[in-house]
């Protein structure tokens, strides 16, 4: 199962934890009430007299060794704070007696009593006055009705005698809505813990959960999962200058998508149409909805109605010459000129003394119907030569021949001085031994064109066809939208062509 990965599992149960965990907080809130709730601890409970009964002799000067009694005195601090989650007002404590709260130190007498309070809380020391309940008998205590805002504490220092030290300390009284407990903390005057053992144990999970996941994440290839794989066989077959492209998207789908095959065999836009069409009439899946992708520089015929396009990229096609050919620019009127045959020397456009050889596609060749269509306004003149170096066709004013991948053309225009052909930009700009020319002083420049700076002719929209529209379930279908939604993107990118589907390109293949 592919969504069983590690990723999901965590994913999964992180959310499920926390829906869990948020179910839980709702139903805590909702019934069960917020207490109010006295906590008390002792912090210290010591020593001062010789303690011979628990084997620990000490030593004593001054008052402790002068005053009466204090053989066998013990010093307590007794802790005493609102650990709940509401204030405690003087009217919440419940007791019929004048005072609150009542501490009782099993088997020992009390001697004296002291009141500390932390600093800001100086209000609490007038509650703790004889009037107001504070007063002692025997091993009891009595505790005034002390109001305590949330958080707020108090500490009694306590001297007694007789008993040992460890003797059952306990805090009693009444609260309203609320309780008494005896609380801890990991040191003396550390505040009790804000949430719950449960609560700390959910956080802990969660964080642990996300580290997790994160970790996943972090530590993966960073690749975007592809978008709806499909399995079986399909065919890409058209355009030569977009063949680049194809290969590696296919290569890339194939890796993430296993038990799909791509097969990239392009032979140029025209033909590919021509094989889409009959492939489609053959129906030879059954369906009439073959197995074939057709690319092509440029819209298809109109006769064709049952072919559904595409609209994957901008492709950007560039004019080249023989480095022989010092020329940068060429005004659209000269190339026109050039390919009526007007043309036949390059002395003619301020060049050397150069035959011009035009070094063709073929009519299968969407790079050169978009050149005929954006550039020419009309088509080329007859081939005149085969192999584009001796003229077949002696009342031919040039030499011009035909071949049938942009490959070719770019080594034979590099090949022959004084040649001239046509090419994808990208290829062009990699190709040795020539150069590409501006048109009408605009470069072939992608990022011109992207960001509509230029009037540069000669481009085109590149479509992908199928006949009639393929399953959402096809390869076909999974893959069009892997090349032109999915990682494909980047791929189109890096070959020098616009991606359709990005802000800028959607105007551009508007």
């Amino acid at each position: 199962m592919e969504w069983l990965s590690a990723e999901n599992v965590v994913a999964v149960g992180t959310a499920v934890l926390g829906i869990v965990a948020s179910g839980v907080m709702v139903w805590y809130e909702r019934r069960v009430p917020r207490r109010k709730r006295i906590g008390y601890r002792v912090q210290m409970d010591n020593p001062i007299g010789d303690d011979v009964r628990s084997g620990r002799a000490n030593r004593r000067l001054g008052l402790f060794d002068e005053a009466p009694g204090m053989t066998d005195a013990t010093l307590v601090l007794l802790r005493i704070e609102n650990d709940g989650s509401q204030s405690i007002a003087d009217n919440d404590y419940t007791g019929r007696e004048l005072h609150g709260l009542t501490a009782v130190f099993t088997d020992r007498t009390i001697r004296g009593v002291s009141v500390t309070q932390p600093s800001g809380t100086d209000h609490l020391m007038d509650h703790f006055t004889p009037a107001a309940g504070l007063g002692y008998e025997g091993n009891t205590l009595r505790i005034p009705r002390v109001p305590l805002n949330r958080g707020d504490h108090f500490k009694l220092l306590v001297l007694l005698s007789g008993g040992d030290v460890g003797c059952e300390i306990r805090l009693s009284g009444g609260i309203r809505d609320g309780e008494v407990h005896p609380n801890r903390s990991a040191t003396p005057d550390e505040k009790p813990p804000l949430f719950s053992r449960a609560a700390r144990m959910i956080t802990i999970m969660l964080t642990l959960s996300v580290l997790t996941l994160a970790g996943i994440v972090v530590s993966g290839d960073g690749t975007p999962p592809p978008i709806g794989c499909a399995h079986g066989t399909l065919k890409v077959t058209g355009s030569t200058a977009f063949a680049p492209v194809l290969k590696e998207v296919a290569q890339k789908y194939q890796q993430d998508c296993e038990g799909a095959t791509v097969v990239v065999d392009a032979h140029g836009s025209t033909a590919g149409i021509r094989d889409l069409a009959a492939a489609g009439k053959d129906g030879k899946d059954g369906t009439g909805t073959p197995s074939l992708i057709a690319l092509s520089d440029g819209p298809k015929p109109g006769d064709m109605p049952e072919l559904r396009e595409n609209r994957i990229a901008v492709s950007v096609f560039a004019l080249v010459v023989n480095d022989d050919v010092p020329l940068k620019n060429l005004s659209t009127r000269d190339v026109r000129r050039l390919y009526r045959g007007e043309i036949t020397d390059w002395r003619q456009l301020g060049g050397p003394d150069l035959a011009v050889r035009m070094v063709s596609r073929d009519a299968n060749s969407g790079t050169r119907q978009v050149f005929q269509r954006r550039v020419l306004g009309r088509g080329e003149i007859a081939n005149s030569s085969v192999d584009c170096v001796h003229k077949d066709d002696r009342t031919a004013p040039v030499i011009r021949c035909e071949l049938d991948s942009t490959d070719q053309v770019l080594s034979t225009v590099a090949e022959l001085p004084g040649a001239i052909g046509y090419s994808e930009l990208n290829a062009a700009d990699r190709a040795p031994g020539l150069h590409h020319v501006n048109l009408d002083a605009d470069p072939p420049s992608v990022d011109a064109i992207e960001h509509g700076t230029s009037a540069y002719p000669y481009r085109e929209i590149e479509y992908a066809y199928t006949y009639g529209r393929p399953p959402a379930d096809s390869l076909a279908s999974s893959f069009l939208t892997y090349l032109s939604r999915g990682n494909g993107q980047d791929v189109i990118r890096t070959y020098g062509h616009i991606p359709c589907w990005t802000p800028e390109g959607m105007k551009l293949c508007a």
